[in-house]
């Protein structure tokens, strides 16, 4: 932006190297008179190279808002087992336990915090080198689950939008959810085999109701997703969802899901939820890059700079994740891509797909499920218990 006719501008940072669309520094920008600042030291070597860090369209993403630090020292998430519970079981309506980050701490220390995220894990293994067109084994489960979510996606065609003015929030969302309320409980149902699982609908069905953004706010993000894979996480954990599921989970059932949200967020202009601005990976998701970045691990051509492709995002997004959230990120957001996906661009430069992945799954542990803001709306019930201190205290004494 081109500074008020009355302000001079400030000398440029010494990290910046000098550019023949600036005068230089100490001058004004439009009259070319002195300004008050003395020119600064670097100004007098035009011959000095840039520091490799530059970058001509913005600062480099060391910056972020967030705690990188902390990311950058997490340990790299693993994949663990899901222990199937057995009877007698004792499934109860959940309830948010988490409301400071005194009870993050807690949650991160619990088994179920540690088993979530190997489930998580799990899952972006099981995809890992395979396109989503690949064959899968789709058990009767995975298919009653992608049938589900046809369903949710006709309703969305039989509950058009209302003309609104407003950029976000359409009130048709209400309506869609409200029915979502109604007859959710009976297409869940159809899944819970033996009989002796009908009652654990007290428990699951809260997590799938969330799954799908927020009717009061008309909202949605990675709280709502992460409510998505807690819900197949309660599936596994009563043996429904098999660990032999997990490919066709995540190449049949999660991306039905992301096709059934995009189609709600575009229809319905569901508000971002939490959004990080530019500093985040998508206003809505996350998951789908974890699960994407594995899929290309090793990939003998596709490298993480070649989402600036646009020939392959044209050619490859209906085949992998990470490629197809890349192009929809595009096509909502105008600009240049370094300038509103800052954190995408960085990571583009990353040199291959194993490390991109690591690093997800990483930054996915602390901005997710270690954050107040997000996991105060997660709930807790008997699939996933919530551990109080003293039982944390007798497990880690001597």
């Amino acid at each position: 932006m081109e500074p008020p006719k009355d302000q001079h501008t400030p000398e440029k940072s010494s990290t910046e190297p000098p550019s023949s669309a600036y005068p230089p520094s100490g001058c004004c920008t439009n009259c070319g008179g002195p300004t008050i600042s003395e020119p600064s030291p670097l100004a007098s070597l035009p011959e000095m190279s840039p520091p490799p860090n530059y970058r001509p369209i913005r600062a480099p993403a060391i910056n972020l808002p967030h705690n990188s630090q902390a990311i950058i020292l997490s340990p790299v998430p693993h994949a663990e087992q899901v222990p199937v519970v057995s009877p007698p079981y004792q499934f109860q309506p959940p309830v948010k336990r988490i409301h400071s980050p005194d009870d993050i701490r807690r949650f991160q220390e619990s088994p179920s915090f540690k088993n979530f995220l190997g489930f998580v894990v799990s899952l972006s293994e099981s995809i890992r080198g395979h396109k989503i067109s690949d064959p899968c084994d789709v058990s009767p489960t995975v298919a009653a689950i992608v049938s589900i979510l046809e369903i949710l996606l006709q309703w969305i065609d039989e509950i058009p939008p209302v003309q609104m003015s407003s950029r976000y929030g359409n009130i048709s969302f209400r309506s869609w959810h409200e029915r979502l309320a109604q007859r959710g409980e009976s297409l869940i149902l159809e899944l819970l085999l033996p009989d002796e699982f009908k009652g654990s609908t007290i428990e699951i069905v809260p997590y799938f109701f969330d799954s799908f953004g927020n009717s009061s706010r008309i909202d949605y993000g990675t709280g709502h997703e992460t409510n998505f894979a807690a819900w197949l996480y309660c599936l596994a954990r009563m043996g429904i969802v098999k660990e032999e599921d997990y490919h066709g989970v995540v190449a049949r059932v999660f991306v039905k899901y992301l096709e059934l949200m995009r189609k709600l967020q575009m229809v319905y202009c569901l508000e971002p939820a939490g959004s990080h601005g530019v500093w985040g990976l998508d206003d809505y998701h996350f998951l789908p890059f974890i699960f994407g970045s594995s899929q290309l691990v090793d990939h003998k051509y596709m490298k993480p700079k070649s989402i600036h492709n646009d020939d392959i995002l044209e050619n490859f997004s209906t085949e992998y994740m990470y490629l197809s959230c890349i192009a929809f990120v595009k096509k909502v957001k105008k600009g240049l891509f370094a300038e509103h996906s800052p954190l995408l661009d960085d990571i583009s430069g990353v040199p291959n797909w194993k490390k991109v992945n690591s690093g997800l799954l990483k930054m996915y542990k602390v901005d997710v499920l270690e954050k107040v803001p997000i996991m105060q709306h997660f709930l807790f019930g008997w699939l996933i218990k919530w551990y109080d201190s003293s039982f944390l205290l007798s497990r880690f004494s001597p």
